[in-house]
């Protein structure tokens, strides 16, 4: 581990939206999807990286609600290469003691890919390391679409009392009821949003956007963000003096 980070203030949990991969191509004078391809390097290696450091859990926005939207070649191109990558890189999972979970509307994606990435999930259940979750067929209006609607029928059935809905309820309707919110969201590409990804959750989250093209994200890359997180007061909406005279 890099001796700069301090390892009693780790982020719990890291999300990355991982952006860049078509304009990567782009200047390569490739298509799309030899930016999806190559950014199979950059998974590797921020999984591996958040795993050495012992970062608890990290999420990978894959694929957003919106991206059935594109070209239909390229969504095509990215089921297919997400059954060979989730194949491919489950002996790394296991070598790496990491367990795969995902959230999303799962039931969507191709029957192929679902089973890939079902037979993971099962695979690696086991382990105890870090926790991996992958976003597919995920956007946060969706989910919180989907957890309205959950309340609402629960409700209806008497399981639920509307009284009792708080945000503590909330959570437990949202896809990552039994995963704690993001410490740190990463963006690479240069791009200051977070496009539909984890609204409930991110309140509080700190953000950290860099230049790099996901495609050329390193552990070095992974390291540099936590590193500038550690040197962050997290308040949580109470003073400064607060939090230092805690």
């Amino acid at each position: 581990m890099d001796t700069r980070i301090d390892s009693q203030k780790l982020p719990l949990h890291v999300a990355v939206i991982m952006d860049g991969n078509g304009r990567w191509a782009k200047k390569q004078m490739k298509e799309r999807i030899f930016g999806h391809q190559s950014a199979i390097t950059a998974v590797r290696e921020t999984v591996e990286g958040a795993a050495e450091l012992g970062v608890k859990y990290l999420t990978l926005y894959a694929f957003s609600t919106e991206n059935w939207n594109r070209p239909e070649a390229e969504v095509q191109g990215l089921m297919q290469l997400l059954v060979k990558c989730i194949h491919e890189e489950t002996p790394t999972l296991q070598k790496n003691n990491i367990k795969l979970q995902t959230i999303g509307d799962t039931k969507s994606l191709p029957e192929s890919t679902y089973n890939e990435l079902m037979q993971c999930i099962e695979n690696t259940s086991k382990n105890t390391g870090t926790v991996l979750i992958l976003a597919l067929s995920y956007s946060s209006k969706w989910e919180i679409q989907e957890a309205i609607k959950n309340i609402v029928n629960d409700a209806k059935d008497g399981k639920l009392s509307v009284c009792d809905v708080n945000e503590n309820t909330m959570h437990q309707y949202l896809a990552t009821k039994n995963i704690p919110d993001p410490d740190l969201l990463i963006r690479t590409s240069g791009e200051y949003r977070i496009s539909n990804f984890m609204l409930c959750q991110l309140a509080y989250t700190e953000l950290y956007f860099t230049q790099k093209l996901w495609p050329d994200f390193r552990k070095t890359d992974l390291v540099e963000a936590i590193l500038d997180y550690q040197g962050r007061q997290r308040r949580f909406g109470k003073t400064g003096d607060q939090i230092e005279t805690k």
